[in-house]
């Protein structure tokens, strides 16, 4: 790339990564901040990316027996009393509702009024509404499992927002299934992690590290947390999806009893898990570059853009029916079982900035079509995967043979480059002092560290208060691994990731 080369981007992730990643946003018009504080607008190019992963994963979701519903967004306050360990971790992170109507006061204005009996929490998770529901569905063995799932939004004040990873409110979707034995639940919460990372790394083109979270980092009321960790190019590690084994904390708060086919009485045992789009922050700063967003194939709004260069207006019409064909003709070719979905770009914008809008939208491929191109049969090729300014001229019928391979080079190129990336940014450590001189050393370019290490609630804290480091999770490949505790001493560490997060 020549040195006199200007991105489109400014900072550039090396000058400023948090606010590459906001002009980012912007750039590709995915997204901006609402009037309400912490709370964003999602907009058309944004939502549909959010549209195509919901799609594709609900399809998975649907494949594993699940079944979708919808509860409400309102939580009587006495729901959520009933299982302390779980309203602790949420409770600073509530909004709630106390009043039911309006009234104009003598100053003629607005006041809240009509007080409600019992505050209502407006949704920071369900497993407590839900709960109350199983409680009444349930009643023989004969009535389980339930699998379920809903795709409704979440409310937690946040006081540090950030668009897509940190918002008051969010999109997201959270399964909850009960079951008659400990076992079939801890299945569950294992499948539906698998799912969670087939579909991270197969769609969204992520690698994930797939472990179980630590005392302190696990879900409030859940017996054990098990998560999907990706590495951004910032090398902090962004929590891309948590599967939860509750086991029977929210059946006895809730009483989700069944009769056994022994015909005894049992509490049953119950699981939940999700993800956000949480997920459309890790894939802008998985994948962007310097010019803009970069999007895998399997999840972006469109495949294939076509640019018309028109100078003369007397070769306009015949242009344009170049280009309609070369659409048609790929329309008809498939990717991923679907048609290749392709949009002409007619709008009145000059042709620098076409070229530079869908660069920045991160559409994967870009054709430009001019009377030259029009006139020879060829096609001019860019990939958003490649720097603007490669390009390669073929022949129409060689380019439509190949969009699918193309499309696929993409996808998987992706998803290999961020292997890559996560697996030469992770260090093993194997003592305290040098797990702590990296620490110390305000020049240290490393993204996860890998130490044995035994839970300590004193450590834990030190970390994060000291260093603003956690311990990401116990990878489940290196679960049963034992060594020496680089803080204690005692040989019966267990192999963890630590890393800053967001």
């Amino acid at each position: 790339m020549s040195s006199s080369y200007k991105n489109a981007i400014s900072p550039t992730r090396a000058e400023d990564y948090s606010q590459w990643y906001q002009e980012v946003v912007k750039m590709a018009d995915l997204a901006e901040s609402s009037p309400i504080r912490g709370c964003m607008i999602i907009k058309p190019w944004g939502y549909a990316i959010w549209e195509n992963i919901q799609k594709e994963l609900d399809k998975k979701i649907k494949e594993t027996g699940h079944q979708n519903f919808y509860f409400p967004m309102f939580i009587p306050l006495s729901y959520m009393a009933k299982e302390a360990e779980h309203i602790d971790g949420f409770a600073k992170e509530c909004a709630v509702v106390t009043h039911h109507r309006l009234e104009v006061d003598s100053q003629n204005k607005l006041v809240p009024s009509g007080k409600l009996e019992e505050p209502l929490v407006i949704r920071p998770t369900s497993e407590v509404v839900i709960g109350e529901a199983f409680a009444r569905w349930v009643n023989s063995y004969r009535d389980l499992p339930i699998l379920g799932n809903q795709w409704a939004n979440i409310v937690r004040w946040e006081m540090r927002p950030r668009i897509f990873l940190r918002t008051s409110e969010f999109l997201w979707q959270e399964g909850h299934t009960v079951h008659a034995t400990a076992a079939e639940a801890i299945e569950e919460t294992n499948k539906m992690l698998d799912v969670y990372k087939t579909f991270v790394e197969e769609f969204l083109a992520m690698s994930v590290i797939v472990g179980e979270k630590t005392r302190g980092e696990r879900f409030p009321g859940a017996e054990n947390t098990y998560c999907i960790e990706a590495m951004m190019q910032d090398k902090k590690a962004l929590q891309a999806g948590t599967s939860h084994f509750l086991g029977q904390t929210f059946s006895k708060a809730f009483k989700i009893k069944f009769l056994s086919s022994a015909g005894k009485e049992e509490f049953a045992w119950t699981t939940s898990w999700g993800v956000s789009t949480r997920l459309i922050g890790g894939l802008i700063m998985s994948h962007s570059d310097d010019d803009g967003l970069v999007l895998p194939p399997k999840i972006s709004p469109l495949h294939v853009v076509i640019i018309p260069i028109i100078h003369d207006a007397q070769q306009s019409s015949n242009i344009m029916q170049y280009c309609e064909s070369i659409a048609l003709e790929l329309k008809a070719s498939k990717f991923c079982n679907e048609p290749i979905k392709v949009l002409i770009d007619t709008s009145m914008k000059s042709t620098g900035n076409k070229i530079w809008s869908w660069i920045k939208k991160g559409v994967p491929i870009r054709i430009e079509i001019g009377e030259r191109e029009m006139m020879s049969k060829n096609v001019c090729v860019a990939r958003r995967d490649h720097i603007p300014s490669s390009k390669a001229v073929s022949s129409k019928a060689e380019f439509i043979q190949k969009a699918e391979k193309i499309l696929s080079e993409i996808q998987s190129g992706m998803l290999h480059k961020t292997q890559k990336f996560i697996d030469s940014n992770i260090v093993t450590v194997n003592s305290r002092s040098d797990f702590l001189d990296i620490l110390n050393n305000e020049k240290h370019d490393i993204g996860f560290l890998r130490a044995f290490w035994k839970e300590d609630e004193e450590i834990e804290k030190m970390l994060k208060e000291k260093y603003h480091i956690t311990p990401r999770c116990i990878p489940l490949i290196d679960k049963d691994k034992r060594g020496r505790c680089i803080f204690n001493g005692t040989e019966d560490g267990i192999l963890t990731v630590f890393g800053k997060a967001y």
